[in-house]
């Protein structure tokens, strides 16, 4: 078995109660790596085209790749995927912090969840001891509490625990799976998967370290970055993700009120700077990161926020503030925990309530349907509240815990023009109006409207450290955020495949690895003759595998869209009268077609199937 793998796979069966282990070759982890690829494959080869994602024949999936548990900055993360019950495509989320390296640590790459238990269950995974245990008591309860009652259950609190949450529970569209209570797979609904298998929990320990070919040449890099994190992490330490609040708002690219607007006026009372200087108490880091960008906050008045559940980042600034109007950082803080404690995505849950407030603004909502709440944006006690209707469905909360797309159809009239999303996954806090190539990226995205396996156009409109290490891949020059040509094409091209592959290694985008650092840190973990080549097709492959799922499932070329309101122009701000061209939009979504082997209809065609390897799958 190549080093930085178990070679080992479990397998669950919470119908029957079942539990099996399968050992892949090594042909099999260099091909598919884990994360991404490895789910993709899983879900391609064993989901039915027809399966209710809600239902016993979809698979949840958790896997690490081969970085995982390794001890290198960036080695902390792990993917869980499924089928989405948000778009009804293929659906994962990425979490950072120490399960997945405990996963590891405890001797498997992925565990595959399969059928629905009778009554609620947790999984207890304890080295090659495996057991499934009864878990009705900790039904309802917030994160925290099924934690700690866990931990306190099994005798050690150094068990790490993924969990659904109450909104997993509730099926909640958008339910997120929270790992160690403060990081979270975000992302397509994965907790309400979990909680559709009637699955709280999944908790490890292990005792394994994980096999690297070359520590000694892991060790060079791994202190390379400890010696120049400050001058590497580009602020992360100082003040988080939510650092660049203020320059996203100065250039027009901070979503605000429903993304009819990209500055926010309020912007500074919930950056990153005020957070520092005003509620946070401590920074955390994942498993072997130097960088600690975790926030830690603690507010006392006139909300109590608990630290334990960590703090804000800047998805969540932006879809629980700006988006909703709201300047009130404490009110922000109570939102992200609240979130934290009942599962829920932030991202999703911000769209899905700025979109109750511009309903409730143009009278399509009145007080009669939000159950008496004043849905104004800048009403951070009605955000607060919505947050606890949407995770248990109550009264509103029942509507809008389907998601945008499905509560406006059924609002019907002008709510479907209100509503942002792709695919039917709420867009996330970044512009395209601002970044024409995210919005190429977010069209074509397997996953619905997806910022981290996207193109950040700002990063590559001048020379800098993008560019330079972009070089490597053949790109010599920067482009400006508003070119949509073949060339930025190439761009989101390049970009979002070497995404798809950091997905599926798996590790962290906020550690500045360059393709050919990160080249040697998988010869050094892996032991194999690899090169960025080869990595840049796992992510192609990964990409591709994730386009015939979703084929499969009845997407066609018409679910390639960018949301009408970015093809509108901003009516003030500083990209007043910008708007993205939805002709160069069509255009560019056609040669991004072309660039990965895929037909005018977006199918991949036999021969680019051939030449990733892949043949297998044009029958599936």
């Amino acid at each position: 078995m190549s080093f930085g793998y178990c070679g080992k796979i479990l397998r669950v069966n919470l119908t029957n109660r079942s539990i099996t282990t399968e050992t892949p070759d090594d042909k099999f982890y260099r091909a598919y790596l884990g994360g991404r690829a490895l789910i993709a494959y899983y879900l391609l080869k064993e989901v039915p085209a027809d399966c209710d994602p809600l239902g016993p024949e979809n698979k949840l999936i958790f896997a690490t790749g081969p970085l995982t548990g390794a001890p290198i900055a960036g080695s902390g993360r792990n993917s869980v995927g499924a089928k989405s019950p948000l778009t009804g495509g293929y659906g994962d989320g990425e979490a950072g912090g120490f399960w997945g390296a405990e996963l590891k640590r405890a001797g498997y790459d992925a565990v595959i969840i399969e059928g629905q238990a009778e009554r609620p269950v947790y999984l207890f995974i304890n080295d090659d001891e495996i057991s499934i245990r009864p878990a009705s008591h900790l039904w309802g309860q917030d994160t925290l509490a099924v934690q700690e009652a866990i931990q306190a259950e099994l005798g050690d609190d150094r068990i790490r625990i993924a969990q659904c949450g109450p909104a997993g529970e509730q099926l909640v569209r958008y339910a997120a799976v929270a790992h160690d209570i403060t990081h979270w797979a975000g992302r397509t609904g994965m907790g309400a998967v979990m909680g559709s298998k009637k699955l709280r929990a999944i908790a490890v320990r292990g005792s394994q370290p994980v096999p690297v070919a070359d520590k000694e040449k892991l060790t060079e890099y791994a202190r390379y970055l400890a010696e120049n994190v400050e001058t590497l992490s580009g602020g992360l330490k100082a003040n988080g993700t939510a650092g660049g609040v203020m320059s996203l708002s100065a250039s027009g690219g901070l979503p605000t009120r429903n993304f009819q607007e990209g500055s926010f006026e309020g912007a500074e009372r919930i950056s990153g700077p005020t957070m520092t200087g005003t509620i946070l108490v401590d920074r955390e880091n994942c498993y072997a990161c130097p960088i600690y960008c975790k926030r830690v906050v603690k507010v006392d008045q006139p909300y109590r926020v608990d630290p334990k559940y960590g703090g804000p980042e800047y998805e969540t600034i932006a879809s629980l503030g700006s988006l909703c109007g709201i300047d009130d950082l404490p009110a922000v803080a109570k939102g992200n925990e609240r979130c934290g404690a009942l599962g829920l995505d932030t991202i999703s849950t911000g769209v899905c309530i700025a979109f109750a407030m511009e309903c409730f603004e143009r009278g399509i909502l009145t007080e009669q349907d939000t159950d008496g709440l004043e849905l104004r944006f800048g009403n951070a006690t009605a955000m607060l509240e919505l947050i606890e209707k949407i995770a248990r469905r109550e009264g509103i909360g029942a509507l809008l815990a389907e998601g945008v797309r499905r509560a406006a159809d059924k609002l019907g009239g002008e709510a479907p023009e209100l509503a942002i999303h792709i695919k039917g996954q709420e867009v996330p806090m970044h512009e395209p109006r601002l970044k024409h190539g995210l919005g190429v990226g977010y069209a074509v995205s397997p996953t619905g409207a997806d910022h981290c396996h996207n193109l950040h156009d700002t990063i590559f409109a001048k020379e800098g450290p993008s560019i330079e290490a972009f070089k490597a891949l053949g790109v010599q020059e920067p482009l400006p955020v508003d070119d949509l040509s073949a060339a930025k094409v190439r761009m989101v091209y390049y970009v979002s495949n070497w995404r798809h592959f950091a997905n599926s290694a798996v590790y962290c985008y906020f550690v500045p690895w360059d393709y050919l650092q990160m080249e040697g840190i998988m010869r050094a973990v892996t032991g194999w003759n690899t090169t960025a080549f080869e990595l840049m097709k796992v992510g192609e492959r990964a990409n591709t595998l994730t386009r015939l799922f979703n084929l499969r499932a009845g997407f066609t070329r018409e679910d390639d869209y960018l949301t009408r309101r970015f093809t509108k122009p901003f009516a003030s701000g500083p990209l007043a009268g910008v708007a993205v061209p939805a002709d160069q939009m069509e255009r560019a979504i056609a040669d991004y077609y072309a660039m990965m082997g895929w037909d005018a209809e977006g199918r991949p065609t036999p021969a680019r199937l051939g030449e990733l390897g892949i043949s297998w799958a044009v029958q599936n």
